[in-house]
């Protein structure tokens, strides 16, 4: 009678450890993670996007946080580091039941997972279908469900509002402005989502598909004569000084573009697109200012 207890009370004590646990998706595949962990350090600003957006708190997280929207909930977290430099004394005091990283911060994951469970939930090439992965596997772990299947289908309402704009609208041009210096960006690279996911065609299909973009000069952009020229602001991004976006390209070859002499010129919210790419807030946040931007023109 007793060895029967004993087996029962094992087959539940496995059957709650395995109940704790849920099945996600991450940069490396499926892997099982702690459910509803209450103590959770984040060196991933995407990822800490949408977690806001899903109304989760974490523990200890990055700084700086470049974000405005994010600083607020940030303030009331442990600093754990920066993105690319974790703080492991600080990451180990604070005990996390989980860490999350990704992009900027992914070749920390094998020395953070000393510490706890580390996942690496990087957006790489395939920014939306990324982006709402993630937020479905932070439902999937936070207990969210219904939260990220609510905001998923906000964005995806949104996106299909965003092409109908733009439809017929002509052919995009994505640049990087790093002080007086110039990247362009294509539909294979970083920032190619806005291609994809807009089904804008592309003003320049040869662009290089480097993650820094390929070196232009403001004669290609003349001679690309984009209808539509979307606009990221480094600097900006990064809060460092020196030549903003609209400085570098208030230029007379640039403005001889189709895109300059009708208006139809966007600058994006630089942070959000360059750091937090894939978060639920900041693709939210780009499409609309990207139809704010050609309102009008």
């Amino acid at each position: 009678m007793l060895k029967v207890i004993s087996f029962l009370a094992v087959v539940m004590m496995a059957s709650s450890a395995a109940a704790q646990t849920v099945s996600v998706e991450t940069y490396n595949g499926t892997i099982d993670v702690q459910k509803s962990p209450k103590n959770v350090a984040v060196f991933d600003l995407a990822t800490l996007d949408t977690l806001t957006a899903l109304g989760v708190k974490v523990s200890g997280t990055v700084r700086p946080v470049f974000l405005s929207y994010l600083e607020d909930g940030a303030s009331d977290t442990v600093p754990v580091g920066s993105l690319f430099e974790p703080d492991f004394e600080a990451v180990s005091a604070l005990q996390p039941d989980l860490i999350i990283a990704g992009g900027r911060s992914s070749k920390q994951v094998s020395e953070l997972a000393r510490i706890a469970p580390a996942i690496d939930m990087t957006i790489w090439k395939d920014t939306v279908g990324d982006g709402l992965a993630r937020l479905a596997s932070y439902g999937e772990i936070f207990n969210r469900r219904e939260e990220a299947a609510t905001l998923a289908a906000a964005f995806m309402d949104k996106l299909t509002q965003a092409k109908t704009a733009l439809a017929g609208q002509g052919r995009a041009l994505i640049v990087m402005t790093n002080g007086p210096k110039v990247s362009a960006y294509g539909a294979g690279g970083r920032f190619g989502w806005l291609h994809d996911a807009l089904d804008l065609p592309e003003a320049v299909k040869s662009v290089e598909q480097a993650t820094h973009g390929e070196a232009i000069s403001f004669e290609f952009i003349r001679e690309a004569n984009p209808e539509i020229l979307l606009v990221i602001d480094r600097l900006a991004a990064i809060g460092r000084d020196g030549d903003s976006a609209q400085t570098t390209l208030d230029n007379a070859l640039v403005r001889e573009t189709k895109a300059w002499k009708t208006g139809r010129v966007a600058y994006l919210s630089p942070a959000p697109i360059y750091i937090a790419g894939g978060g639920i807030q900041s693709m939210n946040l780009t499409l609309d200012e990207i139809l704010a931007g050609l309102k009008g023109s």
